[in-house]
């Protein structure tokens, strides 16, 4: 008898999932490179600090606003609603390209449009991901989903640093391209898989943000978001040149970890993951925050910083962004719990452009280490509602990896056994240690699992 991995389980079914893989990655990376596009635009026009945090601000309130509608409204007739969405994300991308004016009243506008478009039909991107998926496949899935997004982005990044793709034009047709793509797969695939889910239930805004383990879990993401994008700046001083060839390294870490992170989260649990990923994060800013003491090591501990926070993204991406939310929504209707745990991400990127301007003055007067040991100490204090948070993968198929993990030991015994060797002749007591007693010790424990969990 061969023993069968403990993730075979875990296979994919292509079939059912295509539409919501092509869906989620297309829309991602679609949302990457329109921020990257739309930022750039802005600061290459050289506003002032007021008019810019202003075109940032409805940018944002644009988002936040658009995605709780779309929460409200776009459950009613999901793929329809999400195909007329990425509709007017291409066409959104080609009116882009023919507009170049750095006038301040046209950005105002610009800003609130992509706004408006990008959140909302996010929520409903990720619900449709969460009913694709079953609680205890949906780890992997996510992990699989983010290496491909972390791949692409690499990709069409490098290509459009490596060519200067103008930012007005070429580039926003890319985007559209890109987009038009995502669209006619995702209406392909989808058009006679899907079937529209009944939510047993449908809770409320209030009624979300009242549970105790959505908040166990919303407390520490909230900080997380908060002190990643006001470190932002500061990190960028750290690496100077290299940050955007750093943030690239760091974006296939991500990928890869994100699969290792998702396959972790539907074994160990994703209370255990995430715990890993904010001691993590914890160790590599009280790192950064001796680079400066090391001198020409200073560049070596970067280095390792950007291994490590790559692979505590890839543990969020796999979790916080594409599993925790879904899990917690149950048989419900997911968008408003996919809104509440994504906005925080989301808004917490206005804060880099306002602490940017103030980045010069901190420094002269903290410097760079205190900065980075502030946020390692709220790191590690945000571990500490995880550990009273629940476990969202249910009690039941944990028992059932136990169990699994417990017949492969003893499976493995027996097949590692050399055959054709003599026995030496032994003890009453070393009998008592032979491998075939050692095997009915792990054969005897996997039936009191079974006997006890089922």
């Amino acid at each position: 008898m061969k023993i069968r991995n403990t993730l075979s389980g875990k296979a994919i079914n292509w079939k059912e999932f295509a539409p919501a893989f092509v869906l989620v990655i297309n829309s991602l990376i679609w949302y990457t490179l329109t921020y990257a596009i739309f930022s750039s635009t802005i600061e290459s026009f050289g506003f002032p600090n007021i008019e810019k945090f202003a075109v940032y601000g409805v940018y944002y309130a644009g988002i936040a606003i658009s995605a709780i509608i779309g929460g409200l409204v776009l459950p009613r007739s999901r793929r329809n609603g999400l195909i007329i969405w990425m509709a007017l994300g291409t066409i959104l991308s080609i009116v882009m390209a023919t507009i170049s004016t750095n006038s301040f009243p046209v950005n105002m506008l610009l800003a609130t449009i992509i706004g408006v478009t990008i959140g909302i039909g996010l929520p409903s991107t990720l619900a449709y991901f969460a009913d694709s998926t079953s609680i205890e496949k949906r780890g992997i899935h996510g992990g699989v989903t983010w290496l491909a997004i972390g791949l692409g982005s690499l990709s069409i990044g490098a290509i459009i640093s490596t060519q200067q793709i103008s930012i007005g034009s070429i580039g926003s047709y890319v985007r559209a391209c890109w987009r038009g793509i995502g669209l006619i797969l995702f209406v392909l695939l989808s058009r006679k898989k899907y079937q529209e889910k009944k939510a047993s239930n449908e809770d409320g805004f209030i009624q979300i943000l009242s549970r105790r383990e959505f908040l166990l879990y919303l407390a520490p993401w909230i900080m997380f978001s908060v002190i990643n994008f006001v470190e932002a700046p500061f990190q960028s001083n750290v690496f100077g040149s290299l940050a955007t060839l750093l943030g690239f390294v760091e974006l296939a870490i991500s990928g890869v970890m994100a699969l290792v992170g998702g396959m972790l989260a539907d074994h160990v649990g994703r209370k255990r993951v995430v715990i890993t990923g904010f001691i993590i994060l914890g160790i590599e800013y009280a790192m950064l925050s001796l680079t400066g003491l090391f001198g020409s090591y200073g560049s070596m501990i970067g280095y390792l910083y950007v291994c490590l926070d790559g692979t505590a993204w890839g543990m969020f991406a796999s979790v916080f962004f594409m599993t925790v939310w879904g899990d917690l929504a149950g048989e419900g209707t997911k968008e408003k719990y996919y809104v509440i745990g994504g906005l925080p991400y989301l808004l917490a990127g206005f804060l880099s452009i306002l602490v940017q301007p103030s980045v010069p003055y901190i420094m002269l007067k903290t410097g760079l280490g205190m900065s980075f040991t502030i946020a390692s100490f709220f790191l590690f204090i945000a571990v500490l509602p995880l550990i009273y948070a629940p476990e969202t993968l249910p009690e039941k198929i944990l028992k059932e990896n136990d169990l699994k993990k417990y017949v492969e030991k003893a499976l493995e015994k027996v097949q590692k056994k050399p055959a054709g060797k003599e026995e030496k002749k032994t003890s009453a007591i070393d009998k008592s240690e032979d491998p075939k007693d050692e095997i009915n010790k792990f054969d005897e424990e996997a039936r009191k699992l079974a006997d006890k969990y089922y």
